[in-house]
């Protein structure tokens, strides 16, 4: 099985003056990448990095991402994308967790290395993007003739992806070659991917959709436009100048997009395919895309950062809001080709009949080979015949549809991102005037669930002054969009909160616990 890096390479030898990527005004050919991915290489190996090291990223979207990509994995090497929307609290823990060697961070992000100073025990190196960038790959290639020799093996982490846990602490999500290598194929059939195709990377490429779309691009010798920052006008501008065949986009992205004039002043009917997913779609929200791009195929996927994306696709046929089968728009579709569905009970694990809710297994060659430096959580996500339980919850109807139910643990989707109401409530207790809370996802027309916390006060407390608490200490999409005040929390004999006792009058009248 080939290696990402020596793919690479021969689409570069194969198509040297094919634009890989359009970043802003830039555009790269296929050669000139493969260059400069050499050179950011030997910068990192001049800069004391080696097989098995980490590197962390924290930038918008941008060519030095892709670049550092497959640069840190040509010396054997990981890269560990930061979500940029963190709070410099989080930002640390996730460079000192993965002993990052180096940091590299977009311009917008240097007033927070005053932030980090001195927090960063492991990271021996900050490289702004831009000309510092430049001149350090650049002197680091100086006087070489590459960077050094790696044989990279399929089994070999690519990429370090974090993912919060119910504890409140980020996980690293260890992706290899072969998880990549293995999904890949697979997208380029179902999305009907080939040389004259034109993939937008709208998504965060700290984002595994993001992520893999970037990857998605040289795997199959693509032309790749990169989005900066998830802007809808800016991206329909760029869908228009760079005439975009294929996009992923957020239901919320969607949602906005309707909503914005100068989005419809665009020519967009260059795309063929839209790709929709990362959180549950609104009935309106999706006739209003389709209306949006009547020449537009629509596709829904659903999966994890552990599964390499997406394990579940919503073919086009079946997105005709009023046809026969319209129920399964409220479905996340059935398995990718590679992908086996089980639906266990989450307690014994025993497999459950067709319509029976239940947690969602999936065994895939996309399962991620662990957490970093986790063990045990590791051996409690990926089971010994080969299952990740995933900690959602759904059933399998008689076709072989997979319809979510609900979640077996607490995370909240808005807007995409995953939100651990743990973390919240850890920093909402730090407060001197919170005596209880319990965090829980509500519904939001425009983000689909949003955070509402539940707090027992035990002083005179205003509810503003906790959420603006809270923005002080995490990024801002995880903080509570409102506060209501409570005599007390239920909780269970043992202690644990009754989060679905919190929740359920949020939620009545809806299809189902996730909006």
């Amino acid at each position: 099985m080939p290696v990402l890096t020596e793919i690479l390479r021969e689409r570069a030898h194969a198509r040297p003056d094919k634009i890989a990527f359009h970043a802003g005004d830039r555009a790269v050919p296929y050669r000139e990448f493969d260059e400069r991915v050499d050179r950011a290489a030997a910068a990192l190996a001049a800069s004391g990095v080696g097989p098995g090291d980490r590197i962390a990223i924290l930038d918008k979207n941008s060519l030095e991402y892709a670049e550092l990509l497959f640069g840190a994995a040509r010396i054997g090497a990981v890269l560990v994308p930061v979500n940029y929307r963190l709070a410099p609290d989080e930002v640390a823990f996730i460079v000192t967790n993965a002993r990052a060697r180096v940091l590299v961070v977009g311009p917008d992000f240097v007033p927070m290395l005053d932030a980090l100073r001195g927090r960063l025990e492991h990271t021996e190196r900050t490289v702004v993007t831009g000309p510092d960038y430049e001149e350090w790959i650049a002197s680091g290639a100086s006087g070489a003739s590459g960077p050094p020799a790696h044989k990279a093996e399929p089994s070999d982490v690519f990429v370090q992806l974090y993912s919060s846990g119910t504890t409140g602490l980020p996980k690293g999500v260890m992706l290899t070659h072969e998880n990549f290598v293995t999904a890949l194929p697979i997208t380029q059939d179902l999305w009907g991917l080939d040389e004259s195709s034109v993939l937008m990377v709208a998504m965060p490429q700290y984002h595994v959709a993001g992520c893999i779309l970037t990857i998605c691009v040289l795997f199959d010798g693509l032309t790749g436009v990169i989005g900066r920052e998830p802007d809808p006008v800016l991206i329909a501008r760029a869908i228009e100048l760079h005439k975009v065949t294929h996009i992923f986009l957020v239901p919320a992205l969607l949602q906005f997009m309707q909503m914005i004039p100068e989005v419809s002043e665009c020519d967009m009917s260059s795309l063929r395919l839209l790709l929709y997913g990362a959180s549950p779609i609104s009935d309106d929200v999706l006739r209003g895309a389709i209306a949006m791009l009547p020449d537009t195929a629509f596709m829904q996927v659903y999966g994890l950062t552990e599964t390499t994306g997406a394990i579940t696709y919503l073919p086009v046929a079946d997105h005709d809001p009023d046809g026969p089968h319209s129920v399964r728009l409220r479905s996340a579709g059935i398995p990718y080709p590679a992908c086996e569905l089980r639906i266990a009970d989450p307690a014994t694990l025993a497999e459950l009949p067709a319509g029976e809710v239940g947690e969602i297994l999936c065994r895939t060659p996309q399962n991620m080979i662990g957490y970093w430096d986790l063990p045990d959580a590791t051996r409690s996500a990926l089971l010994p015949d080969g299952f990740f339980r995933t900690g959602d919850a759904g059933y399998l109807d008689e076709d072989g549809y997979l319809f979510i139910h609900d979640r077996v643990k607490d995370m909240i989707i808005s807007g995409g991102e995953n939100i651990y109401p743990a973390e919240v409530e850890n920093v909402l207790m730090s407060h001197p005037k919170v005596a209880d809370c319990a965090v829980i996802g509500v519904p939001d027309e425009t983000w689909g669930e949003t955070p509402k916390a539940l707090v027992v006060a035990s002083g005179d407390v205003a509810p503003r002054e906790l959420i603006d608490y809270c923005r002080a200490r995490l990024a801002h999409f995880k903080c509570p969009s409102s506060v209501e005040l409570r005599d007390t929390i239920p909780r269970n004999p043992t202690g644990k909160i009754l989060k679905r006792e919190l929740r359920a009058p949020y939620w009545e009248g809806q299809e189902r616990s996730v909006h």
